[in-house]
């Protein structure tokens, strides 16, 4: 049926729609040719309708393994073209079929690349996805999101000799897999239990990614800067950006985000630039962070933006893109490496005291 992406600023776009109508969100865009299937299932697009830049999306279908949660998260999908039919050795299904399963709004044929530039010209905003293009959308209520994609259960995955801490504020599996496969035993603690990360005693904690705006995670920022200036600290994303408020510094909302497997960090030390993958709204200030104990480490080369830094005296680092590279390239996963490698010389270091 005729359907319709329905902005906040009045603007509409007019689609095939499959699925139910009504379906409001903040409308974002990914500009990655591939990964949907990484994109639809991550925390992080909670509660968001996604715009995909590249033409023609679906056609390697969705499989077993890739998935970064158990369910999709993104409210609707909005594409130029689906493929109906899917070409990959792994796949199981359609990317209609999978959204159908899970009830999440497809809307198709859609002038993408206007969709885009409004957002581009009019920064991120509340859409609703219709059957009349005079509807608007609701307005949307500034909750903790994340409290919507952790789990109450504290976990456990591998057997690695070093014991990492994985805070869940809505983590992509892909995180937790790349400690295990560096040989990390990883314990996932929800976000709500960061106490026991202390009963734990595990060599290294990482902070996950996840949604939302990271002010919302004021209550735990006590303890978050306990268990930094505690444990070696590695943050991801949100986990970079609590990071930063934890020490004092502050974060403010880009106008549309970074969303891709395509934006270029720059070393600040070795100058080198790497290729990312990304997925926020928010961003550490870096004039917050003047006068605080870190140097940042990486700038987003675009718009010069925070991508990460490291303290001047504890092991803590952050980063603002996602060194697991799923979905993007994986010229950043070296994070994983460096980290875990300062890891062993700390408890070196210790022993030998």
């Amino acid at each position: 049926m005729k359907g319709y992406l329905n902005l906040e600023d009045g603007a509409s776009f007019e689609g095939d729609l499959t699925g139910e109508a009504g379906k409001t969100g903040e409308v974002v865009f990914f500009t990655g040719m591939t990964g949907y299937q990484e994109v639809l299932t991550d925390p992080s697009y909670k509660g968001q309708i996604i715009v995909f830049t590249y033409p023609l999306i679906g056609n390697y279908g969705i499989n077993h393994e890739d998935f970064e949660s158990k369910k999709p998260q993104v409210k609707a999908v909005v594409v130029y073209e689906a493929a109906d039919h899917f070409s990959h050795h792994l796949a199981a299904v359609s990317l209609k079929d999978y959204l159908q399963k899970w009830n999440i709004p497809l809307l198709t044929h859609t002038d993408t690349r206007a969709v885009v530039q409004n957002i581009r010209a009019n920064g991120t905003m509340n859409a609703v996805i219709s059957l009349d293009e005079n509807e608007t959308p609701s307005a949307m209520k500034q909750d903790n999101v994340v409290a919507q994609v952790t789990e109450d259960e504290i976990y456990t995955q591998g057997s690695g000799e070093e014991h990492v801490a994985l805070i869940d504020f809505g983590f992509k599996k892909s995180i937790a897999d790349s400690l295990e496969a560096r040989g990390c035993k990883v314990t996932v603690i929800p976000y709500k239990q960061l106490e026991k990360v202390f009963e734990l005693k595990p060599d290294a904690v990482l902070l996950s990614n996840g949604p939302g705006d990271p002010k919302t995670m004021k209550p735990y920022l006590k303890t978050i800067h306990e268990i930094m200036m505690t444990f070696p600290t590695l943050g991801i994303c949100l986990g970079h950006q609590l990071i930063a408020l934890a020490l004092g510094g502050d974060t403010y909302k880009l106008p549309f985000g970074h969303r891709g497997a395509n934006h270029p960090v720059q070393d600040t030390e070795s100058k080198r630039v790497f290729m990312t993958s990304q997925n926020h709204s928010y961003v550490v200030n870096e004039k917050s962070m003047n006068d605080k104990e870190v140097d940042v480490k990486f700038l987003h080369v675009n718009d010069g933006s925070v991508e990460g830094f490291i303290h001047k005296e504890k092991l803590i680092m952050s980063v603002q893109f996602h060194p697991e590279a799923h979905p993007g390239p994986a010229e950043s996963e070296w994070v994983f490496d460096d980290f875990i490698e300062k890891v062993k010389q700390a408890r070196r270091e210790v022993a030998h005291a």
